[in-house]
């Protein structure tokens, strides 16, 4: 019979028996500690079972948790934004996300309303919110969030016209797919936020139809080009009308200011004029008379008025001789 506390030499080893149980201590609380304690990343969550049933969920940093597989931990990055390429795959080595086109085209190739069919290409981007839905409510996720959105996708590019997707609905229908899936995933209870999808390229299928229809987006290109040039030309000239319109309109004011103050001085000087002829009417009726004659025979040099009956003789050589002599 072998004898343990013999060495292969055939010496008898010495082995206390308290030696043998601090070393069993020792390795217990190794294992212990090893299977009690964890760490949770600070991009993380970590769940916590307990017997394969929810307990807990806990933060960063290090957790405890009860030793020898009666609490099992599962870390969940809740911080990471996390993307999903659908007709394309950028995530494989020495794949560009820009070339990558066209590489799964079962999941791009849809039906526009118009009865057109399209090429569409786009990103998802999500984040996981309820780590425990997101572990537990659904087995095979990754399918569940292809299948929703790529349904979500064809539905509003169904409803459609193929110029209307290439062209001016495009940033509509990647805010009511983001809108569409959350709903379905809250449905679902997949526990993720999403929070962008992005329309990354929008053609149509490769070959004579796809030429055809870059030679109307060049033309749409073109006129938008013209019409940008169009409100251009207007932003300048119109501005410019403006200000000349504004600057006759001050001037038409100008002038009737002008007119309405001349009109204005006339009436009261006609109206001093009437008050003294209410008060003197000969005198101020023989003024006026000699005021007009005087203004209509200034520049005449000589004047000769004969007069039969000589009852309307006015000595006008005198008057004029009054005029240039100063009023004398």
């Amino acid at each position: 019979m072998l004898d343990r506390n013999v060495s292969p030499k055939g010496q008898r080893l010495n082995i206390s028996p308290k030696l043998l149980w601090l070393a069993a201590a020792i390795v217990l609380i190794i294992i212990i500690a090893g299977t009690s304690l964890f760490v949770v990343d600070q991009t993380e969550q970590s769940v916590v079972l307990r017997l394969g049933r929810f307990n807990r969920t806990v933060g960063p940093g290090l957790q405890f948790k009860l030793p020898l597989g009666i609490e099992q931990n599962f870390n969940v990055p809740t911080q990471r934004i996390l993307n999903m390429t659908f007709g394309f795959r950028a995530d494989r080595p020495g794949v560009s996300s820009t070339f990558a086109v066209g590489d799964f085209p079962e999941e791009s190739i849809m039906l526009t309303g118009d009865l057109n069919i399209i090429d569409v290409e786009w990103i998802i981007q999500y984040r996981i919110s309820d780590p425990r839905a997101w572990l537990f409510n659904v087995r095979e996720k990754e399918t569940t969030i292809r299948d929703i959105s790529q349904s979500v996708l064809n539905k509003l590019v169904g409803d459609l016209a193929i110029l209307d997707v290439i062209g001016p609905e495009r940033t509509n229908i990647e805010f009511m797919a983001q809108r569409d899936m959350q709903q379905s995933f809250n449905q679902y209870g997949l526990g993720i936020t999403i929070t962008t999808v992005r329309l990354r390229n929008i053609v149509p299928p490769k070959g004579e139809v796809q030429d055809a229809f870059e030679d109307v987006n060049k033309a749409i290109q073109d006129m938008n080009r013209l019409v940008n040039e169009g409100k251009e030309q207007y932003n300048r000239a119109i501005p410019r009308a403006q200000g000349e319109a504004a600057q006759l309109i001050q001037q038409a004011e100008g002038y009737s200011s002008q007119r309405i103050n001349t009109a204005r001085g006339d009436v009261a000087r006609f109206v001093s004029i009437l008050e003294a002829y209410k008060t003197s009417e000969d005198v101020t009726r023989t003024r006026l008379y000699i005021e007009t004659m005087e203004e209509v025979f200034s520049n005449i040099d000589s004047t000769i008025i004969i007069d039969k009956k000589l009852d309307n003789f006015l000595p006008l050589q005198s008057i004029q001789q009054r005029s240039e002599g100063g009023g004398q």
